[in-house]
């Protein structure tokens, strides 16, 4: 009877431990479910909070743009507007420059009007007058053109780098363009309207020279390559390469000091060669010391020096020049680019006087020239422009009446 008596006295107290167990992990796991519930429940404060935040915030981004693009529209429309009094002003600063009376760098020469008139400054004899004429007549080439104005531009694409050379050979409609300062490979196209569709320079025919050119100088003239080349302190070297063979079929040599620049505006240029009805010519400079811009004319089939001349066209914010009937045309600008404009001409005839001599300005663009290269067959010009090829259309008019 008292085995039985203990087991069930043990058996309430087992049950009893275990309720008392149970409720107490009851109690444990429904404290955390609150626990958890008041931090949902805060959570769910806060989110919504953010939420309205959020809306508050996208509203206002959203007013705030609003506001933008009208400012945006109405700023749109005022540069329109500031584009269009741009360009009239420029129109009529073009109208106004071309009225301008002309400044030119001629020399003190007896002086030939365009109507033929002659006159010297000086009351000379009869004789010594029908002489001075008769010497300075045997001087005047059959070229007697002189550029009277700019009749149009033309923007052909933008390919290569900020500075180079494009030109087309006067002898052909072929077109070969220097891309860069230096560098041993040239690009052909057949043609300008070549060019003008390619997408870019490595479409074209790759022409590998010998050596590399130095500059934006080069020129083309009846299927010869005429460039420069200097390396290091060498003289400086016209090499003549055939372009139909592949060859150099000629070098000439100046000694001028290496560090000279014949344009202080175009630093990488230390000579320039230019092609006219006359032929082949080469400004450059001797030394950094020297003032002004030198004039030879070459021979283009031995590359022999004719003649040299002194233009007295400084050298300082020169950016370019280009050669028309034996006239040096030399374009200055600034250290900011602005207008370009030919500022100092030059004549190797003496010819020139300043009443004829054309005040040119070249429209606004993006720059300043790296090269300017004039076609006698269509008397148009080559310009180069930060990159952007552009053809100048000129007038000519006669310097002289023979």
């Amino acid at each position: 009877m008292k085995p039985v008596l203990v087991l069930l006295v043990s058996t309430a107290w087992t049950f009893t431990g275990a309720q008392y167990y149970y409720q107490g992990l009851m109690d444990y796991l429904e404290n955390r479910l609150l626990a958890i519930e008041d931090r949902m429940q805060f959570w769910h404060e806060q989110s919504r909070r953010y939420h309205t935040e959020l809306l508050d915030f996208k509203k206002l981004t959203a007013e705030t743009m609003d506001g933008l693009r009208n400012e945006h529209s109405m700023l749109f429309k005022d540069l329109e507007g500031a584009a269009v009094r741009v360009d009239q002003v420029e129109r009529e600063m073009d109208y106004v420059e071309t009225q301008t009376s002309p400044r030119a760098c001629a020399n003190k020469a007896d002086k030939v009007v365009e109507q033929g008139v002659w006159g010297l400054q000086e009351s000379r004899g009869v004789e010594e007058e029908e002489d001075d004429w008769e010497e300075l007549h045997s001087r005047v080439s059959d070229c007697v053109e002189i550029i009277s104005g700019i009749r149009s531009v033309k923007i052909l694409k933008r390919v290569g780098g900020p500075k180079g050379v494009w030109t087309r050979d006067p002898r052909s409609s072929k077109v070969y363009v220097f891309n860069g300062t230096s560098g041993d490979i040239i690009y052909q196209f057949n043609s300008v309207r070549d060019f003008s569709r390619s997408p870019g320079v490595t479409s074209s025919r790759q022409i590998r020279l010998p050596s590399d050119w130095s500059g934006a100088g080069g020129a083309v003239y009846n299927d010869y390559l005429y460039y420069i080349q200097q390396e290091g302190d060498i003289d400086l070297q016209v090499v003549k390469y055939d372009l139909l063979s592949g060859s150099v079929t000629d070098i000439a040599m100046f000694p001028v000091d290496s560090h000279a620049t014949v344009y202080s505006l175009n630093s990488e240029t230390v000579a320039d060669l230019a092609v006219d009805d006359e032929g082949l010519w080469l400004l450059y400079a001797t030394s950094d010391s020297e003032p002004n811009i030198n004039l030879a004319k070459m021979d283009p089939a031995t590359l022999d020096i004719e003649q040299i001349w002194d233009t007295r066209c400084p050298r300082e914010n020169a950016e370019a020049a280009f050669v028309v009937c034996g006239t040096v045309y030399v374009v200055y600008n600034t250290r900011l680019p602005s207008r370009s404009r030919v500022q100092c001409v030059f004549d190797v005839n003496d010819m020139v006087i300043s009443e004829e001599a054309p005040l040119l300005y070249f429209p606004r663009r993006y720059g300043a020239h790296a090269s300017l290269k004039y076609n006698p067959e269509e008397k148009q010009l080559y310009g180069w422009d930060d990159g952007y090829q552009i053809i100048y259309r000129l007038t000519m008019k006669r310097k002289l009446l023979v």
